[in-house]
């Protein structure tokens, strides 16, 4: 019998919007805040800048590509177009891992909030991690997840829209009640603006961006992309729906960095006696805002926040759990998974199998890495690393389609989409050697899984391995090993590995001094993307793959979008 693979268009403009937004504001506005003020104080203000400037060049290169194939899962399947299935199956696992592990990191948010209730005190370990009882709490909210998943995608699109709406009103409500209540500018200055130090300064200001939460945090306008096979009117839609979101995503989150500093209690800073130790500061770690409120006398604030604790993280599991599955429904279409993964059910349209199977990768997450700290850097880093074939695939359709029907164009794109892929390889490097060793191993997990399909004939596409479309990609990543090996970020081996038996696996040692590596990486960034230019796929074989990987008729704007 033949099983169907086709999706419904039942999203709209507003809908894709939400959709992005709803993933933006989770939980990174209710730790961000906190976990780059302890990494970076008040500087962490331009952390925030940076990112923002990076994520939004990075939006501008996805919103063209989306308003050029607004397919399901599209994140993972530009690379694919452009430089074929080695390459593809590549960046498709990043995409696949980042998406799967925002669930289970926003269960882990809401737990974490949740904890500082005296009823729920016991769901989390004095060291941060969940017990068993939070674990069994994580397993249920993320059930909760997969039921309005296999509802369908107009069911979740509601719930969505109904919840983004609150989370982004919620803490604009807040940024709003510290600023007139509890102001305190002295704040920025009571240890001096950078923290001082071996691992403070400018440097501490790099590392706040990728394992403070900041990336993490404005991540997400491209859910908009992920769910182009499903929305409307996608040429037109998608693009404005990645580009605003990402506009909101960044005033809301400078602003709430601005205000966490600003209104923390002055007693509170001095008990601790450095931003670094504001770990050591009772509840805060667990409930931020709460306590920043309750020592502001806004006790009332604490039920609005607590609250929304479960709202923002549920919203934004709850979304990207939706689009980890496009992009396994993807990956299956491109011939890299079991060709069960991209069945859809008959009445609502939706790839169930590729929910389940992302719902029971998210679980596993949740062992390894049971707190929202150590989760976050892997998540960021497989985040990072998925952006940063979208410049790569960029370059490859303007040299190749420069006539092609586009309802955005990113000015510049000559310029604009090397800079994009220098600044994401920034972003990769400044998590550190730890977790970028470790994103390998799960790295070559993925690698695994791709070729039991191809050697057991789970997929009837068995598509070329082109490899010289990729023979950029083994330098790419083993370039980037060896920058962060001799850098000076992220000291230590693979997380959670006990790796006393050698030394060998230890790096982050600054071998490479502070600006040397960042001088080295640009040189290193630019050759790889030359590199992969002179590798990508011929015009024919791009349309071949193009034809297989669209499975819907798409829709293009006749003039460029004017935004």
């Amino acid at each position: 019998m033949q099983r169907s693979t086709t999706l419904r268009r039942d999203l709209g403009f507003w809908s894709a919007l939400l959709a992005s937004e709803g993933a933006i504001i989770g939980s990174g506005w209710l730790f961000g805040a906190y976990t780059a003020a302890s990494l970076a104080g008040p500087s962490a203000i331009i952390s925030w800048i940076l990112a923002s400037a990076i994520m939004l060049l990075l939006a501008l290169v996805h919103a063209e590509l989306g308003s050029m194939y607004s397919i399901a899962g599209g994140t993972s399947r530009y690379p694919h177009f452009a430089f074929g299935s080695f390459a593809g199956a590549a960046f498709g696992w990043f995409s696949y891992i980042q998406a799967a592990t925002v669930a289970p990191i926003e269960v882990l948010a809401t737990i974490q909030y949740l904890s500082s209730l005296s009823w729920a005190h016991g769901w989390v370990n004095a060291n941060g991690t969940l017990s068993g009882t939070g674990i069994v709490v994580a397993m249920v909210l993320m059930a909760m997840f997969v039921t309005l998943n296999l509802i369908g995608v107009r069911w979740m699109s509601r719930t969505n829209d109904t919840v983004t709406v609150v989370k982004v009103a919620v803490p604009v409500f807040t940024i709003v009640v510290l600023a007139i209540t509890s102001f305190h500018a002295a704040n920025f200055s009571r240890f001096g603006f950078f923290v001082p130090g071996h691992s403070g300064g400018f440097k501490a200001v790099m590392t706040t961006i990728s394992i403070g939460g900041i990336i993490f945090a404005l991540s997400g306008f491209e859910q908009a992309i992920q769910l182009g096979g499903e929305t409307n009117n996608p040429s037109r839609n998608v693009p404005r729906a990645v580009i605003f979101s990402m506009v909101i995503g960044v005033a809301i989150y400078v602003a709430i960095q601005v205000i966490f500093i600003a209104a923390l209690d002055p007693r509170l800073l001095l008990h601790a006696g450095s931003w670094s130790n504001l770990a050591s500061t009772g509840e805060l770690p667990r409930a931020p805002f709460t306590v920043v409120c309750t020592a502001a006398g806004l006790g009332w604030m604490g039920v609005i926040l607590r609250t929304d604790a479960i709202i923002s993280p549920a919203g934004a599991g709850l979304v990207c759990m939706t689009s980890a599955s496009r992009i396994a429904y993807g990956l299956a279409q491109n011939g890299y998974l079991p060709s069960s993964f991209a069945y859809t059910s008959k009445r609502t349209k939706v790839p169930f199998a590729a929910i389940l199977v992302t719902w029971f990768i998210g679980l596993i997450f949740l062992l390894p890495f049971p707190s929202w700290n150590r989760l976050v850097g892997v998540s960021a880093a497989a985040l990072v690393l998925m952006y940063a074939g979208a410049p790569l695939a960029l370059g490859a359709f303007r040299t190749d389609r420069p006539d092609a029907p586009r309802a955005y164009k990113i000015p510049a794109a000559k310029v604009l989409a090397p800079l994009a892929f220098v600044v994401s390889n920034f972003a990769i490097y400044w998590a550190g050697w730890q977790t970028y060793s470790t994103l390998m191993i799960v790295t070559v997990i993925g690698f695994m899984l791709f070729g039991i399909t191809r050697v057991f004939g789970l997929n009837e596409r068995r598509l070329d391995l082109d490899l010289r479309g990729a023979r950029w990609m083994l330098p790419y990543l083993v370039g980037m090993g060896i920058i962060s090996y001799a850098g000076g970020f992220g000291r230590g081996g693979i997380i959670g590995w006990n790796l006393k038996f050698t030394d060998l696996l230890v790096g982050g040692n600054a071998d490479l001094p502070l600006y040397v590596d960042l001088a080295v990486l640009t040189v290193f960034s630019l050759a790889i993307y030359a590199l992969a230019q002179s590798s990508r796929l011929n015009l024919q074989t791009q349309d071949r793959y193009i034809a297989q990987g669209t499975d819907t008729a798409e829709i293009f704007a006749e003039h460029p979008l004017e935004i």
